[in-house]
């Protein structure tokens, strides 16, 4: 299961410029967890619906040193907790936790370098982001809760956020 995007010598008749040649070689599971710390009591004592903090991570690393194949694994963490007992304190229990690593394998053809980390910390991400949003979605609900329905992502921001974090501004006047 592959899927390309070609490069062209020459723009398309839109005027687009060529895309860039990316091929996903496979996509996979990487890792899947789901527990209810509190057990079957959770669902004795849960009275309104959970407050969900959703973390996510992009990571990429070159999987062959000679040749331009990487993993891009895209990681979501889920958490639940009942609510507040009083406005503005401290959340209850945690209700669940559900974590997914999703990994695409992928090959970059003759990108320019300036553009390989957009392409496997933006691109790569935003393809294989719907399979991740249904299995954290199928998880959720096979776990006896409504389904987490993870909102589209910027990853554009994501990516912007991640290296601001490795090369931050320096402080003083421009």
């Amino acid at each position: 299961m592959s899927e390309t995007i070609n490069d062209n010598a020459t723009q398309n008749l839109d005027g687009a410029p060529p895309q860039m040649p990316l091929a996903v070689n496979l996509q996979y599971t990487k890792d899947l967890s789901f527990e209810v710390p509190a057990g079957a009591s959770i669902f004795a004592t849960l009275r309104s619906a959970p407050q969900i903090s959703v973390n996510i991570d992009v990571q990429a690393n070159r999987l062959e040193e000679e040749q331009p194949v990487y993993e891009v694994a895209l990681a979501v963490r889920a958490e639940a907790a009942e609510p507040a007992a009083e406005e503005g304190g401290k959340p209850g229990r945690t209700v669940f936790i559900a974590e997914l690593t999703y990994a695409a394998i992928v090959t970059l053809g003759n990108a320019p370098q300036e553009l390989v980390e957009p392409i496997l910390l933006v691109e790569v991400p935003r393809l294989i982001f719907p399979y991740v949003r249904s299995i954290i979605s199928d998880v959720t609900r096979d776990g006896g809760f409504p389904p987490v329905v993870l909102q589209p992502i910027d990853f554009v921001a994501l990516w912007q956020a991640k290296r601001a974090q490795q090369f931050p501004e320096p402080a003083g006047e421009a």
